[in-house]
């Protein structure tokens, strides 16, 4: 279905859409997802079990065989510190491990660093965050990335992976309300 505030991945071959609102009123959180594939213009559904809760403003990442998504609202006071990864070869979830992970937060950037998963930034229920975690999917298991001169607690910003580190970069205060 039409969606926004969703996640998108591109694995090299196919096109991953998950989660997001509906765009019809009044908005519906999405617990779907499809797999585009522009060469045959030919979409699949993504399976829904084991899938995380529906939601927006998460993060996705591409492993290069899975996509993890983290994080996430679903309005009010549904802020989310899960995850899951969905392999498109058997099409499958599988939780990602919560011991350890960053605090509940959405409009956070997530990075892939050929090895594991970046998060950071973002907003919680009470403030605006520079704090993050690292996932290594092979291992299953979380630590904490460093606060040491760490940029400005920040929403809705970009980030990028040089190879070597994580560049942030732009914010906005309350990314529901568009502030800078």
């Amino acid at each position: 279905t039409a969606r926004y505030d969703h996640s998108a991945v591109w694995t090299g071959d196919e096109m991953i859409v998950w989660g997001g609102v509906e765009s019809s009123f009044p908005a519906t959180l999405q617990l779907t997802g499809g797999r585009y594939n522009p060469s045959t213009d030919t979409w699949t559904p993504t399976s829904t079990t084991a899938a995380p809760s529906a939601r927006r403003y998460h993060s996705a990442v591409w492993t290069g065989s899975e996509m993890i998504i983290w994080g996430g609202y679903a309005g009010f006071t549904n802020y989310y510190a899960t995850g899951a990864r969905y392999n498109p070869s058997t099409d499958s979830w599988t939780a990602v491990s919560t011991t350890s992970a960053p605090t509940a937060r959405y409009a956070h950037t997530s990075v892939w660093t050929g090895t594991e998963m970046i998060v950071w930034g973002g907003q919680s229920s009470s403030s605006t965050l520079n704090s993050g975690g690292v996932y290594d999917p092979s291992t299953n298991t979380w630590s904490a990335t460093t606060t040491t001169n760490a940029p400005a607690p920040r929403a809705g910003h970009t980030a990028v992976w040089t190879g070597i580190e994580m560049i942030v970069w732009g914010s906005s205060s309350n990314p529901l309300q568009g502030n800078t």
